[in-house]
């Protein structure tokens, strides 16, 4: 414990934010981040949107694969369910926020259903299993073309909530930071909570987690039902901030960027989550100024960049395995320790 951080109540100890230290930064970093949507250009706005909502995926991977241990491949289908279904309710007249609830809902019964294969599968089958049913998703986008408009795609209604609609980037910032604050948070306290501590013991040693007296199959399928929801909402908010859906936008490729965000972030961390998301979702987007630099010498690396996107992505999960397998919540721990222990080395 350091000096002088000590806890004399119940409530205290339970905080979410522990320090005033603590407190004081993350207010900075609000009041600094808001005035920085507030005055910057919409391509920043963008960004900083495709962060919030990748976060909000993230967490619902995360709770999955990080804290339960259940490899889950097949996130770009609940997706892509939760974009499709909040689309399709609001094209049909039901209210925004009805709507984005109940493509949670139908979500997290996906989840729920795509779960019980978890209770006899686990390791490398219920990766294949999961891995198929995002392939599935994408199959029936494809040809149920009666209700998602097939390989054409599919437009999506603005968000609107109380007459105001939020159609423009910086607008959209006001309607998902706040969710994606709530998500944080209730993620931090779902993680300390019975059922956190339950996931984690079951990702640890299920047979002795199982011995006392743990679930194996209630926790394994909640685990699936939490995650998904999760994931409903984020993809409800993909496709209401894009305005277009398609089978495209929900492909293998956004599976493995969101494996790739949590292993690089940091498996079962919710910082680390939040690290993971931002850094993956922000090096597409520098990488795209890539072909630009070999157009002309090496256009062979030009036509093959999208395949080149994979192979970067799998090498970065390698390297953090390898060197830091905390990803970048290991690397932020270790910083901090280091100033926190300076000028002494021990």
């Amino acid at each position: 414990m350091r000096s002088g951080d000590f806890k004399t109540s119940y409530r205290e100890d339970i905080a979410i934010l522990q320090t005033t230290f603590v407190k004081v930064c993350i207010g900075i970093f609000i009041v600094a981040l808001v005035g920085a949507v507030l005055i910057a250009d919409n391509y920043f706005i963008y960004i900083v949107n495709l962060c919030a909502i990748a976060t909000i995926g993230a967490l619902g991977l995360n709770i999955i694969t990080g804290l339960a241990g259940q490899i889950s491949i097949g996130h770009a289908g609940f997706l892509a369910i939760g974009a499709y279904a909040s689309a399709l309710l609001l094209k049909n007249g039901v209210p925004f926020l009805i709507s984005i609830a109940l493509a949670g809902f139908i979500t997290t019964i996906s989840g729920f259903i795509v779960g019980i294969p978890s209770l006899r599968l686990k390791g490398l089958y219920l990766a294949i299993t999961t891995f198929a049913f995002g392939f599935v998703v994408e199959h029936l986008a494809n040809i149920w073309v009666s209700l998602t408009n097939g390989a054409n795609g599919l437009m999506v209604l603005p968000a609107s909530i109380l007459g105001f609609t939020f159609d423009s980037d910086r607008s959209f910032f006001f309607l998902v930071f706040p969710i994606t604050i709530l998500a944080v948070l209730y993620t931090r306290n779902l993680v300390r909570s019975k059922v956190g501590r339950a996931w984690i013991a079951i990702r640890d040693r299920d047979i002795a987690a199982q011995t006392m007296g743990i679930s194996l199959s209630w926790y394994k399928l909640s685990a699936f039902a939490v995650s998904s929801f999760y994931a409903g909402i984020a993809g409800a908010l993909y496709g209401h901030y894009m305005q277009f859906i398609g089978p495209t936008h929900f492909e293998l490729y956004l599976s493995v960027q969101y494996l790739a965000m949590i292993i690089i972030g940091g498996l079962g961390s919710v910082l680390g989550t939040i690290f993971g998301a931002v850094f993956m979702t922000i090096l597409p987007e520098l990488l795209k100024y890539i072909p630009d630099l070999f157009r002309q010498s090496y256009p062979v690396i030009v036509e093959r960049f999208a395949d080149i996107n994979l192979i970067l992505y799998g090498m970065l999960i390698m390297l953090f395995v390898i060197i830091e397998p905390k990803g970048l919540y290991g690397i932020w721990n270790n910083v901090k320790t280091y100033w926190r222990m300076w000028p002494y080395t021990h």
